[in-house]
């Protein structure tokens, strides 16, 4: 990257007015280099950074949450430009992936300004594009079902009360059909790029961000019991081990079902299915820590 050229940051507050201007003013004190451009409704993000792209800037950051990340990255799609994050969202889960500092946005800007560069599989579904996990049925559901309100006054937290109620409810059953594995049925899915998901958590613990796989989990059923052993699982990384959780990786995959089942990315509710998983051709250059850089 350019070390003295422009660097475009598509921000997404999360609160507008006077907190949104002061934060542009921090970003704007980190680099003369740095030009803030904010977004006002959902998709603006993809149509900055498409804009950004064909205006020549040196690199195109994303200053928000997963959301955030997610739709810029689907505006550099297919691009040579190097993409960075100011993890400054509710959830920064990819952030977290590639070791980002979180809470500190200098530390987060002198990933940037290093500009050390990684290249990542950019996973693909249907026609968009993700970064880190796909969710379908119960995890999409509850994206679906969370209002904003409920979000910018709890957080996190928002995401559980809707788990609970989501869970009392009948599942679908889903038909997976993987590019090398023989078909199989769950009640939902998780298709993963990189390890992590909702945070900390180790969902996948073969990911790679550059193997060129897919890692899927399939659940097989969906009771406020079953949710609370895979919880609780999960937090102890022995999930995979469960009788009724399957772990495998593929190139790509199918997923269908007969009723309606919604389909989100990198926590953004995208549609339903039926939906096709798999890769672009070309991957995206991440500015990563150089630690980061390193482990290719």
């Amino acid at each position: 990257m350019n070390k003295s050229g422009r660097i475009l940051v598509i921000l997404n507050p999360a609160a507008r007015g006077e907190r949104a201007r002061r934060l542009t003013a921090r970003i704007d004190a980190l680099s003369p280099r740095a030009h803030v451009r904010l977004t006002k409704q959902m998709g603006d993000a993809k149509t900055l950074a498409q804009r950004g792209v064909l205006e020549g800037y040196d690199a195109i950051v994303a200053g928000g949450g997963d959301g955030t990340v997610n739709e810029v990255v689907n505006g550099l799609a297919g691009s040579n430009v190097p993409f960075g994050i100011l993890p400054v969202g509710t959830m920064n889960v990819f952030a977290t992936e590639l070791g980002i500092p979180t809470g500190s946005l200098p530390k987060a800007w002198q990933v940037i300004e290093a500009g050390n560069t990684r290249a990542i599989d950019l996973a693909k579904a249907n026609d968009g594009y993700f970064v880190q996990l796909a969710g379908i049925g119960l995890d999409a559901e509850v994206v679906r079902q969370t209002t904003p309100d409920s979000k910018k006054a709890l957080g996190p937290v928002s995401y559980l009360l809707t788990l609970a109620q989501v869970a009392a409810r009948q599942p679908p059953r889903i038909t997976i059909q993987a590019a090398d594995h023989k078909d199989r049925e769950g009640s939902f899915v998780l298709v993963g790029n990189g390890r992590l998901y909702g945070g900390p958590f180790t969902m996948f613990k073969n990911a790679k961000l550059d193997d060129g796989l897919l890692d899927v989990m399939v659940f097989q059923n969906q009771s406020h019991w079953d949710i609370f052993r895979y919880m609780q699982a999960i937090v102890f990384g022995a999930h995979p081990d469960l009788p009724d959780v399957e772990y495998f990786q593929t190139r790509g995959l199918r997923l269908s079902a007969a009723d309606f089942v919604p389909v989100e990315v990198d926590g953004e509710l995208v549609g339903e299915l039926p939906y096709t998983f798999g890769f672009s051709k070309k991957k995206l250059r991440v500015l990563v820590p150089e630690s980061a850089a390193r482990a290719k």
